[in-house]
């Protein structure tokens, strides 16, 4: 009994003095930043952020902002974070991705999900090649072909989309949730896009499956164990990256061949075999060959993740915007219909994507008004000094807002305004350049960010011609959600009727 109630003592003693350190702990490294005055023990403020983000975040920017610091302090899971608000201050942290400042963190445990040699973890002169090697999968040129592939596939979802409103309606008005069919047509196009000719209708079948376990388990609660959604996750990962693993191979001996490039995989590869046939060297040994195909597999998975929820967040915010703004979807239609009509069975070409100048705009609006990844979180590697009076301690995260950015500097930042993209007089998108921070800054900026805007515009010229809809209006259907990137909370429901005579040959 003794011994019992000395164990009991001792292990009170203990939490105890865990205790009080954590939020000594606490303390020292929030300085004068605003924050919670105490923390939970190692939960922190996870109650609170799990169960409203929206308000959490809210919260976050509230403080920093009344502060006058731009910055704010909280604990979440064992771990202090710094919330940053000022927009210099976060171009300060993509400006020093390095092994000495900072490193990307989109998932606590990327390295377990997304593999240990992915490019996030590439520095430097590492980091500067494989974005080299990415380079060519973007030029315009690229771009332009990917843009027959991208039509064909959102023309037959649209398809679907009104043959399912229709025959849902039966005479009676049906509304109808994009976000789920979104980012299903959006999967299917970038399968399609990146390796579309190297799939068969079964690898097609297994990679959509495996994507969807492992986006269903990337939020899951983070045990490593047989029979819990983040080890399928993290196995359905490994599958995927030797799928397109495959394809990157297959992609290769094609392009050796002297072959025409179809889709995004065979523009990179293609510029390894003219290296090779410039140089006279044979094909490289199969296992260095075999390293360089997990190497481009591992990079369209990263293609594969970016393209999929955050395209499907700006193609939802803007069917959104578009149908708030009838005058902004009178323009666009206007614009479109001078270039294109779908009456005359072609599709729109990259020359006339060129001229929809406003509809660019809107695509860029859509991006900086509701930001897809509304937040950038970091690994503090080193202790930082982010300003004169304050250094990020080695081991935090910090969490430049993207979404606060965006509302900062820019004429009216709460309206929606593609005016701000298009007229020459405002010029906006140079004179408030360090605001808009969509797809990041630095040398680890969005490499897809342009395939991204293109994929947006082409999306609404498309979608604006061939339908019309009306939002299915609930109070706070346009708050925001977090799943993890920014969606109507509503998932942007709709009524959809066909609007054109006739849709392009597919």
């Amino acid at each position: 009994m003794v011994e019992l109630i000395m164990a009991t003592s001792f292990v009170l003693a203990a939490v105890a003095v865990y205790l009080v350190v954590e939020q000594l702990s606490y303390q020292r490294k929030k300085g004068p930043l605003p924050g919670p005055a105490l923390v939970v023990p190692f939960l922190g403020s996870v109650v609170q952020m799990v169960g409203n983000p929206t308000r959490y975040w809210e919260v976050k920017a509230a403080q920093s902002k009344e502060s006058g610091l731009g910055l704010a302090a909280d604990w979440l899971f064992g771990r202090f974070v710094v919330f940053i608000r000022d927009s210099e201050l976060s171009h300060r942290v993509f400006a020093n991705v390095r092994p000495d400042a900072f490193q990307f963190m989109g998932h606590p445990f990327w390295n377990k999900l997304w593999g240990p040699d992915n490019i996030i973890y590439k520095f430097g002169d590492e980091h500067k090649e494989v974005r080299r090697r990415i380079a060519p999968n973007f030029t315009l040129h690229a771009l332009s072909t990917y843009a027959a592939i991208q039509q064909r596939v959102i023309l037959a979802h649209l398809r679907r989309w009104l043959d399912q409103s229709e025959s849902a309606a039966a005479g009676k008005a049906t509304a109808m949730s994009l976000r789920v069919p979104v980012r299903d047509m959006n999967l299917e196009t970038s399968q399609t896009v990146f390796v579309g000719p190297y799939l068969t209708d079964e690898t097609r079948e297994i990679l959509s499956k495996d994507y969807g376990i492992f986006i269903g388990g990337i939020l899951a609660i983070p045990v490593d164990l047989p029979g819990f959604a983040f080890r399928r996750a993290r196995l359905a990962g490994v599958r995927l990256r030797r799928l397109l693993a495959d394809c990157a191979r297959q992609s290769k001996a094609r392009m050796r061949t002297g072959a025409k490039p179809e889709c995004l995989v065979d523009y990179g590869t293609q510029e390894a075999a003219k290296a090779e046939a410039e140089a006279g060297l044979p094909p490289p040994p199969a296992n260095t060959a075999a390293d360089d195909d997990e190497d481009v597999g591992a990079c369209l998975f990263d293609f594969l993740f970016a393209a999929q929820d955050t395209s499907t967040s700006s193609l939802c915010w803007a069917v959104s915007a578009l149908e708030t703004h009838p005058d902004v979807l009178a323009r666009v239609r206007a614009e479109v219909a001078a270039v294109w009509s779908p009456d005359s069975g072609d599709l729109i070409t990259a020359e006339m994507l060129q001229e929809m100048k406003y509809t660019q705009a809107v695509a860029l609006e859509v991006v900086r008004h509701r930001p897809p990844g509304a937040l950038a979180p970091h690994m503090v590697l080193q202790p930082f000094q982010l300003t004169e009076w304050y250094t990020v301690p080695k081991g935090a995260m910090v969490f430049p807002s993207v979404y606060e950015s965006s509302f900062q500097g820019f004429h009216s930042p709460e309206t929606f305004d593609p005016d701000r993209f298009f007229s020459e007089a405002r010029r906006e998108d140079v004179v408030h350049k360090r605001n808009f921070l969509a797809f990041g800054a630095g040398p680890h900026q969005c490499v897809g960010q342009k395939y991204a805007l293109y994929h947006l515009t082409l999306f609404m010229a498309l979608f604006v011609t061939v339908a019309d809809f009306q939002r299915h209006r609930t109070e706070g259907c346009d708050d925001l959600l977090y799943l993890p990137t920014v969606v109507p909370r509503d998932g942007c429901t709709v009524y959809l009727k066909q609007r054109c005579v006739s849709f392009p040959s597919l």
